[in-house]
């Protein structure tokens, strides 16, 4: 795996126990209609160890957070919620935990795999490459 593995961008494919998930870690219920199947594009810019991680929403909407692996970063989770978190890099995974759940982030056979962990319950996203 190159360096910039992580670098390109991918819209959402599936994901599994995405409600059980949602509900876990208290999102309102009109961002969990909104969210569900929802066709976002990640777009991820990987300059050794510093990154661009954006998604895109339908309707306009961004995301992005801004981070070095191993150093301290203001982050921002799916519910729209600030917070600081010192992101790493295991094994070829992006590994961060936010304030109610884990999350891990590797490319897997051109796709992005992003798996959030919250009291037990597992979201898997799966995003193909797209550019």
């Amino acid at each position: 795996q190159g360096n910039m593995a992580f670098t390109g961008k991918y819209e959402f494919e599936g994901d599994e126990n995405y409600d059980e998930f949602v509900k876990k870690i208290g999102l309102p219920s009109d961002k969990i209609e909104k969210g569900r199947n929802c066709k976002i594009v990640t777009e991820v810019v990987q300059n050794g160890n510093d990154f661009t991680w954006t998604q895109h929403f339908p309707g306009g909407n961004t995301t992005t957070n801004t981070f070095t692996i191993g150093k301290e970063a203001d982050m921002e989770t799916m519910g729209g919620k600030k917070f600081q978190a010192t992101v790493k890099m295991e094994g070829g995974k992006i590994v961060a935990d936010f304030p109610n759940y884990h999350h891990t982030a590797e490319i897997c056979g051109g796709k992005l795999v992003e798996i959030s962990t919250s009291s037990g319950v597992v979201y898997k996203r799966t995003s193909k490459k797209i550019a």
